[in-house]
């Protein structure tokens, strides 16, 4: 019998973050540097900082370089620079920033070595809109596609038709050869989708940019939308000469962290389950289809015997009904989750594993069986704030909210439930 449910759910997380961290893998996977030619990283996202940090302490030649992540996720580097710039609405920052990239790759030779370090975050990180258009008209895109509901798969698949970084742009404007490493966020773990795929392309189409504006009533200006619709917003093809001699190794993934919190689980007499690496959906939603698993775990040892552990990952959404609500993804998960499991002898971590939900400072935030109880006890009502996108609000209230700080990975949702 777990005596300590928190702890327990807390050390299962720290775990899957570890798991998470790409450094044995990049080891494995290095190229051998380049004869007489020069070697220049590249990379953006949550983790970028750290994974320079990482190449730096395994590569044995001279480097140069700059990646871009968020504010607040910076680390200290030897020879690449690291640059911060905002997240998840574009900047100034990180305009100049992508620019930088670009410069960095564009003068080199055939016989020069780009490293890409690749993870989430980086589509936002890297606003760089095409000729005609300015940061203001890709900052109004990145609105629109975060309160859209749209899985994070989608809104890549827009974002790269309107950008002269992603896509593959940025390997295709040199004529080193690209080796990227990339840090999956992604459920099903298409490289190519990730930070909308600066360096690796893929077989979407600007047609497929246009069904996911329609599909998700996304409400952009006429001219962005002519844009996004004409050839000029064509991405290049995977086939394309440019890409000849690249490479790419997915180097941490949902997969890889959840077995690594399967095995914590395991150790600690716990039989774990992992239900899917790759969950998408509202997260509200998906709260209650989790909660309904363990409802039947609880009071019916079916369709797995207690105790148990439920273990998910992906990317779930939050499609906003409220302006004044304060929440991320996971919190609303756990609130949708604690309003189902009412009396259950159950408990829940929801959490990114980036360390951040959303705009606050919490990863997410724990739930149980007596998270109703205690709402109420504090007059508040889950329901309402559910309703209202105020998970924070809610379980700030009951002292409820996960607090970690910015982890330096990131392979998304992040979601334990034990059924004790």
């Amino acid at each position: 019998m777990i005596a300590d449910p928190r702890l327990f759910l807390t050390s299962l997380y720290e775990a899957a973050v570890e798991a998470a961290d790409p450094l044995s893998r990049i080891r494995d996977l290095l190229p051998p540097p380049p004869v007489g030619g020069r070697v220049v990283v590249v990379g953006a996202g949550k983790g970028a900082a750290q994974m320079a940090r990482s190449l730096e302490s395994l590569w044995s030649g001279p480097l140069t370089g700059v990646v871009v992540t968020p504010y607040g996720y910076e680390c200290e580097t030897q020879c690449i620079e690291v640059i911060g710039a905002a997240h998840p609405v574009p900047d100034q920052a990180g305009l100049d920033a992508a620019e930088r990239l670009k410069a960095a790759v564009s003068n080199l030779s055939n016989q020069d070595l780009v490293i890409a370090l690749i993870c989430g975050g980086g589509s936002a990180l890297l606003p760089a809109p095409p000729d005609g258009f300015a940061l203001a008209d890709e900052i109004a895109l990145n609105e629109q596609l975060l309160v859209s509901g749209a899985p994070i798969s989608a809104m890549n698949g827009v974002r790269k038709h309107f950008s002269t970084i992603k896509g593959g742009r940025l390997a295709a404007l040199t004529k080193a050869r690209v080796v990227s490493f990339v840090v999956s966020d992604i459920p099903g773990d298409d490289p190519a989708l990730v930070s909308s795929g600066p360096t690796i392309p893929n077989l979407g189409s600007y047609h497929d940019a246009a069904e996911i504006i329609a599909r998700y009533r996304l409400k952009l200006p006429q001219r962005m939308l002519d844009f996004i619709g004409s050839d000029a917003a064509r991405a290049p093809n995977p086939a394309d000469a440019h890409f000849a001699g690249h490479s790419h190794h997915l180097v941490s993934s949902a997969r890889i962290s959840l077995e690594a919190a399967a095995a914590s689980a395991r150790a600690s007499g716990v039989t774990p389950v992992v239900l899917s690496d790759c969950i998408e959906g509202e997260a509200k939603d998906v709260g209650r289809v989790h909660a309904a698993i363990a409802h039947e775990v609880a009071l019916h040892n079916s369709p797995f015997i207690r105790p148990c552990v439920l273990l998910s990952g992906g990317e779930t959404t939050v499609t906003l009904r409220s302006k004044g609500g304060k929440g991320g993804r996971n919190g609303e998960f756990a609130l949708s989750l604690a309003l189902a499991i009412d009396n259950l002898d159950v408990f829940a971590l929801a959490a990114d594993t980036d360390g951040i939900d959303g705009s606050g400072d919490n990863a997410g935030a724990f739930s149980d069986g007596t998270s109703v109880a205690r709402f109420i006890a504090k007059h508040v009502n889950g329901h309402a704030k559910l309703s209202a996108n105020d998970s924070y609000a809610a379980f700030a209230a009951i002292n409820d909210l996960f607090v970690c700080g910015p982890t330096g990975v990131n392979v998304n949702d992040f979601r334990a439930i034990l059924v004790r």
